[in-house]
């Protein structure tokens, strides 16, 4: 197949010709970028928040009453929950992962430098805590009954031991060495580090310190409280279920909300992500419409340009040309101009992602992605002419000429 042939019949049919090369440069970027961003949010969506969340119950409850009787409220609780049917634990604690919503401070190695300073997200709980969450501890012990301490809303929390994650441990000791050693919350008050739990991470799934993590075995005392409740295998949905009566027949002056007073944790992983979600959904609809319009407008071109060459086509058939000649003929001319169209694509999806790197702060497009973009619009360009070329090599010899 000589190429010479195809671009001037293209140069005669320019305007189409660039319409169709701009068409599928716009696609491609738009579809790349696209898929850089679903790819992006899925696997956001899919990250591990570190603890085992099969099994897994979490209550938000807001106590209606004095704040004398918050705590003894609490335990009564955490009682009348650990001795449900098919509760393996359970604690109380002010916030937990993909939460939306919790405690952070700066934490130091030294009591009067904010030079080491880390940030890191702070979660309450008891010596039940590390059970109910599902984590591993790498080094050292767990919180024992009589640490477990109590703060009111005007204190800071500083407790005498804390358990730290592995990434804030290398944060603040990046010689290995954070087991045993003291950090400070709060100026003058040391904190030993008697733990290190392998990975946890914090309530919020936009942040920059994503895993750097404090357990304190202190409880609040406070009017709001989320249980975090481990069942045995099997029994997540008799407690979901039942769990709310068991807290009203201990006392009724509570408030369970309606939406998010009980939620198994793949409830709260669904809604933590929802936006995500809903953007990979977005861009995956915005890319397929994009591509089913191309994919239209290169059928109707081509679908044109055989109307138009009937009679040349039909003269090349009677001086020898075989259906299959026809048919690599529009095939390699669809090619070329969709060729040319991606070349025209990839520079824009650069551009294009190269702005939203500046305005958005997105990561750089990777080249796995425009290779992709390439090789959809490629093919769906050769898909699209193939009924039209499939027409053309039809066309009798005789009925072309018939009007000669």
């Amino acid at each position: 197949m000589q190429i010479r042939p195809i671009l001037a019949a293209l140069r005669r049919h320019k305007a189409g010709t660039i319409l169709i090369a701009l068409q599928i440069a716009l696609t491609l970027a738009i579809v790349c970028n696209a898929l850089f961003i679903v790819h992006a949010r899925i696997e956001r969506a899919n990250r591990a928040s570190g603890l085992d969340e099969r099994n897994l119950v979490a209550v938000q409850n807001l106590y209606v009453g004095n704040i004398e009787q918050f705590i003894p409220l609490i335990r009564t609780d955490l009682q009348a929950i650990r001795a449900m049917p098919g509760v393996e634990s359970a604690y109380a604690t002010n916030t937990y992962p993909l939460r939306r919503g919790g405690w952070s401070t700066m934490v130091q190695r030294t009591s009067d430098s904010q030079k080491n300073g880390v940030q890191t997200a702070l979660y309450f709980g008891d010596e039940h805590a590390l059970k109910t969450l599902g984590v591993k501890l790498v080094a050292g012990r767990n919180f024992t009954p009589g640490e477990i301490g109590t703060f009111e809303r005007n204190q800071d929390p500083a407790p005498p031991q804390v358990i730290i994650s592995q990434a804030l441990a290398k944060k603040l000791f990046p010689d290995g060495n954070a087991l045993g050693k003291p950090v400070y919350f709060l100026k003058g008050k040391p904190s030993t580090i008697i733990g290190i739990i392998e990975k946890l991470t914090v309530p919020w799934v936009d942040s920059s310190f994503f895993d750097e993590v404090t357990l304190m075995p202190m409880t609040f005392n406070n009017s709001y409280q989320t249980f975090l409740v481990r069942t045995k295998p099997g029994q997540q949905d008799n407690v979901y279920r039942s769990i709310a009566n068991t807290l009203y027949g201990v006392n009724r002056m509570r408030v369970l909300p309606e939406k998010y007073g009980v939620q198994t944790f793949d409830m709260v992983r669904r809604r933590a992500y929802e936006s995500d979600r809903g953007m990979a959904t977005m861009m995956g609809i915005v890319s397929g419409v994009l591509l089913l319009v191309t994919a239209a407008g290169i059928v109707g071109l081509s679908s044109f340009w055989v109307g138009q060459r009937r009679k040349q086509i039909g003269v090349r058939r009677a001086l020898g040309a075989k259906r299959g000649d026809i048919l690599s003929y529009f095939l390699t001319e669809n090619f070329l101009i969709a060729a040319a169209g991606v070349v025209l694509g990839v520079g824009l999806a650069m551009g294009m992602n190269q702005w939203m790197l500046v305005q958005f702060e997105m990561e750089r497009l990777s080249v796995t992605y425009v290779i992709v973009g390439v090789m959809i619009l490629i093919g769906l360009g050769q898909l699209a002419v193939l009924a039209p070329a499939l027409k053309a090599s039809r066309v009798s010899p005789v009925e072309a000429t018939r009007s000669v």
